[in-house]
C-alpha cells in the first residue's frame, strides 16, 4: 500500500473550467500541476516564494516586517545549505542524532 493522502479543493465552476482549459492547453494534468507547485513550494523555489510574497503583500497577509524576516531566514538557510552542501538524507541523519541525544538527557 502506498502512503498517499488526497487533497480536495472547492472553487467556482467557472474557475474550474478556466483552469482545466488552461491545463489542457499546456498539456499537463491537474494532479501534476498541483503536485509540481507543492514540491516547488516545499523546496523553496525562488519563483514560488516571490509569487507568495507578492500575494501576501497584495492581500495583507503577514505584516511587512514578518515577510522580510521570513525571506531573510529562507535566504540564510539556502546559504547554509550551499556552505555545508548537505543533502536531505544527511540533514535527516543530523536530526536523528540530535533527537537521540535529547532522549538520553530526558531519561
Amino acid at each position: 500500500m502506498r502512503n498517499w493522502k488526497g487533497i480536495t479543493f472547492k472553487f467556482p465552476t467557472k474557475l474550474h473550467v478556466e483552469l482545466k482549459a488552461r491545463l489542457i492547453y499546456d498539456e499537463i494534468s491537474l494532479t501534476k500541476f498541483v503536485r509540481s507547485y507543492i514540491y516547488a513550494y516545499l523546496n523553496k523555489d525562488p519563483l514560488i516564494l516571490d509569487f507568495l510574497q507578492q500575494y501576501k503583500k497584495e492581500n495583507n497577509i503577514q505584516n511587512t516586517t514578518k515577510r522580510k524576516k521570513n525571506r531573510k531566514l529562507i535566504q540564510k538557510g539556502q546559504e547554509l545549505e550551499e556552505t555545508f552542501n548537505l543533502n536531505d538524507r544527511e540533514i535527516e541523519d543530523i536530526y536523528d542524532i540530535l533527537e537521540k541525544e535529547t532522549e538520553v538527557y530526558e531519561l
